[in-house]
């Protein structure tokens, strides 16, 4: 879309396609966003664990973590080592070293987000999941293009129906 006014008529297209199928549905709004140019692909995800708590993943992204299942984990928080190891410990690791002429992407990059996904999830124990994928990896930084975030579900307190 070049215009504002296709971005307008887009959104009215939208809405009215969300209000068709999902009449009780409250619309705020939606976000546009620059569209990313195409990267190196990696995810970035965090689940819970029963055992050992949050436990964060790392590999390579879109369609490819569901072909090739070729992931890291390691468990929160994250040290700077931590983030490297996961990285360079995926059997993709070349690819992201600029394999057969394509561009390296920057790694240390790619470390800091795990970090900052380490702390954020740290910081904010309700978290249940998330899901950065894609993130779009280049030589000169990285974004991600899509992410997903599940709370826990809050914890009902009964009253003692006793008394």
């Amino acid at each position: 879309m070049k215009t504002s006014k296709q971005v307008g008529a887009t959104y009215d297209e939208m809405v009215s396609v969300v209000r068709q199928k999902y009449p009780q549905s409250k619309i705020d709004g939606v976000s546009v966003q620059k569209m990313a140019r195409p990267g190196t692909e990696v995810i970035i995800g965090m689940t819970k664990d029963a055992q050992f708590g949050p436990v964060l993943m790392f590999g390579l992204g879109g369609i490819l973590v569901e072909l090739l299942k070729d992931i890291s984990f390691r468990i929160v928080p994250l040290e700077r080592e931590d983030a490297r190891e996961m990285i360079r410990g995926i059997k993709g690791y070349r690819l992201l070293e600029g394999y057969r002429g394509r561009e390296p992407v920057d790694i240390v990059t790619l470390e800091d987000m795990l970090l900052k996904v380490s702390q954020f999830v740290d910081d904010n124990p309700k978290i249940k999941e998330i899901d950065l994928n894609p993130i779009f990896a280049y030589k000169d930084g990285a974004v991600a293009v899509d992410a997903r975030v599940i709370l826990e579900e809050a914890l009902l307190l009964r009253e003692d129906v006793g008394r």
